[in-house]
């Protein structure tokens, strides 16, 4: 075995071996360097060092290895033989040459039948490349993928050739002269200038990856994205969208980050004849700030210049926007929040100035522990105020869905308190008792009917008994079993008031157990009623899990109005089943069901969640019963499905469907396949629009996304290793 020389290179030869590694420029002084060769000879009538046989340096890092490597002080040169490979300290950055002649900073120098590859991405070999300065890295004759070229298979799915190709180590850009990009060898297109920003670069102004869409309606548009830096903390983004038709839009996204907090903006504006504006667009904005003394503020802008514009161009279309400015506080005890709202529904054929489109309003709830009593108290306070834009009078109670509000405005004091204490009996019943009281004062214009002050009070009173058995077996599955029994009752003193957030009642195993079922302030439930229900949860240590809850309500008398559709009314309520059943994170089915005692349902749904290495999938299937009152003139039947699928490394296919059993036809498709390799990502969409409304009409949509990996711009949670298949 031979033994290898090491030695400490002095400081100028350790900045000249590696100072072309770093990619800033940066250099550091007063370091030694170690060179490890097999064999290292030193002249010292020539002044040079030779060091020859598995050479390596290293320094800081950085690793240098070569054949061979002489550092002449005449002339300061240093001459390394092939092979050399250069790894600098980070790992990102690695040249391959057979041979090189540099001075001896390395800011200057040549380097044959070299290859550059960056972030482990992208690689560019070149006949010669130069060093100059420590910063341009200037490569000819060469070649540019990030694909990976095999034996088997030396053409890369894509290449860039360039006559010239320029590394800015400073500016990580990269600019190509004379650049031909070919697709399977094949050219495909020239381009005299161009330039990219190198993988290792987060943000950089420049083009983003281009999309295709084509729509029946709106014709064939490609999507070229511009991104814009605004400094560190700022971007703009400009999509211009390129189309054959008679449309013409521009797309934006606006961010900006500060030290407590950043603002979002995404718009879109519109030129074309499908509708009588000369202009159509929108503006989503958001933005968070934390504000001194523990206060948040939170705001949203949300605007469309008419209904189907955002369905029309593919937009996010919620059908209903929330305009608001919040400010917040919680803590331990305590929660504070105040602000306003502005709605605007996009559903068909709803007038907005009919609705409760301006809100105000502020709450606060503070808990606490009574000093005599004991238990936990909770105080809470709320003002509200909401108007319609119309001035029109015609709203009247109790709510009549076929005579909707016109103009009638509120403003509404809400106080309440209340307080619970539990007890531990024998054998392990668990005893809760409540008490609560909410005084409301309304204020209501511009109805005939309720014109005028109004004032409203609210006992509750509630005792509770709980019995909790649990089983474990030996092979440690628990089963747990508890049967829940409620007595309530409460009574509203006072006069009526417009109902507005209370109209619709979800009966679901959330509040079975309830004191109030009605989920706004403008109705409370009253009467004596006794809530009856059983709660059982099975787990097992293998990941296995399931859990049922059945009840219902039995009431002394019929007076609260609660609609068909809810399961609650009359003297006894619907039957309420829910069940779920799962294993771990890997899939869960949901069952919620809502029947009477002849079993004829009024509500059920079901949910499906699986997910796995190779495939994800969500499905859903609901079924309301009509209920005028609740705005449903027919039973409402739909399916939904999402679900992707990962077909093997490199293919990813998905699917979307929207079902509606009641019109015996889809309302919603969607398609989806994916391909990505380490050099390319590509994917292709297909959606179809069924369902029509006054300013809609079914349309069929195709969307194409190519991606070249090696210049940032990879679709994220995706990835691909290099490797070469057998």
């Amino acid at each position: 075995m031979t033994r290898r020389a090491r030695h400490i290179v002095t400081t100028a030869l350790a900045a000249g071996l590696i100072a072309f590694a770093p990619l800033d420029g940066t250099r550091a002084q007063g370091v030694p360097a170690t060179l490890i060769a097999d064999d290292i000879q030193f002249d010292s009538v020539g002044q040079a060092i030779t060091a020859r046989g598995g050479v390596e340096v290293f320094w800081q890092g950085t690793r240098l290895r070569a054949g061979a490597i002489t550092y002449s002080q005449n002339g300061d040169q240093i001459t390394v033989e092939g092979p050399i490979t250069l790894i600098d300290g980070t790992g990102d950055t690695i040249i391959v040459a057979d041979f090189a002649d540099l001075s001896a900073d390395l800011q200057n120098g040549v380097l044959q039948s070299a290859r550059l590859v960056l972030d482990r991405q992208l690689q560019i070999a070149a006949t010669q490349i130069d060093r100059t300065d420590g910063r341009y890295t200037q490569m000819y004759q060469a070649v540019a993928s990030s694909c990976e070229v095999c034996f088997g298979n030396p053409v890369p799915l894509w290449e860039i050739r360039a006559e010239r190709v320029i590394h800015d180590a400073e500016e990580q850009q990269l600019y190509f002269e004379g650049a031909q990009f070919r697709v399977m060898g094949v050219p495909v297109m020239y381009l005299p200038q161009m330039r990219l920003p190198d993988p290792s670069l987060n943000r950089a102004t420049g083009f983003l990856a281009p999309s295709i869409r084509s729509d029946d309606v709106t014709g064939t548009q490609l999507q070229v994205p511009y991104f814009i830096m605004l400094g560190d903390h700022a971007d703009l983004t400009l999509t211009p969208w390129l189309g054959t038709g008679d449309s013409q839009t521009v797309e934006l996204r606006y961010r900006q980050a500060f030290r407590n907090g950043g603002i979002g903006a995404t718009g879109a504006i519109t030129a074309d004849d499908l509708t009588d504006d000369d202009l159509r667009g929108f503006l989503f904005a958001y933005g968070h700030f934390d504000l001194p003394r523990d206060l948040e503020l939170d705001f949203a802008l949300e605007a469309v210049t008419d209904d189907g514009y955002l369905t029309t161009y593919d937009f996010d279309d919620p059908d209903l926007l929330e305009s608001f400015l919040r400010i917040s506080r919680v803590d331990a005890d305590s929660y504070f929040e105040a602000g306003g709202t502005l709605y605007n529904s996009l559903r068909d054929g709803v007038d907005n100035d009919e609705l409760t489109t301006q809100v105000a309003q502020a709450s606060y709830t503070r808990r606490f522990i009574p000093d005599l009593i004991g238990g936990i108290a909770e105080l809470s306070l709320e003002a509200m105020s909401y108007a319609r834009p119309s001035d029109e009078i015609g709203y009247t109670v109790p709510l009549d869905p076929s005579t909707p509000p016109l103009g009638t405005d509120v403003s509404r004091l809400t106080a309440g308190i209340d307080w619970q204490r539990s007890h531990v009996l024998p054998a392990g019943v668990l005893l809760t008792y409540e008490a609560a009281l909410f005084a409301d004062l309304y204020s209501v214009s511009e109805d005939p009917a309720l014109n005028g002050t109004t004032t409203r009070v609210t006992p509750y009173g509630q005792i509770e008994l709980r019995w909790p058995t649990q089983n474990v077996t030996a092979n440690g599955v628990s089963h747990l079993l508890e049967p829940v029994v409620q007595l309530a009752w409460s009574r509203t003193t006072g006069d009526s008031v417009p109902v507005e957030d209370s109209a619709i009642v979800e009966f679901d195993e959330a509040n079975l157990f309830a004191l109030d079922r009605y989920p706004g302030s403008d109705r409370r439930e009253e009467g004596t009623r006794a809530n009856i229900g059983l709660n059982y949860t099975r787990t097992d240590p293998l990941g296995w899990s399931a859990g049922i809850t059945a009840g219902l309500v039995l009431r002394e008398e019929e007076i609260n109005p609660f609609t068909a559709g809810s399961g609650l009314d009359g003297l006894q309520s619907d039957w309420l089943f829910a069940a779920h059943v799962g294993l771990d994170d890997q899939w869960r089915l949901i069952n919620r069901a809502i029947f009477d005692s002849d079993f004829d349902f009024t509500s059920n749904e079901i949910a499906l969640t699986w997910t796995n290495e190779s495939y994800d999938l969500a499905s859903s299937y609901i079924w309301l019963e009509a209920d005028q009152a609740e705005g449903r003139d027919e039973d409402l039947s739909e399916w939904a499905l999402d679900a992707s699928y990962r077909i093997d490394d490199f293919w990813q296919a998905g699917v979307d469907w929207r079902y509606d059993f009641v019109e015996d036809e889809p309302t919603r498709t969607g398609l989806s396949i994916g391909y990505q390799n380490e050099c390319v990502d590509v994917e292709f969409t297909m959606s179809r629009r069924y369902t029509t409304a006054s300013d809609l009409e079914p349309a069929t949509s195709f969307g194409l996304t190519v991606s070249l990996s090696g210049f940032g711009a990879t679709r994220e949670g995706r990835s691909q290793a290099r490797a070469c298949r057998q």
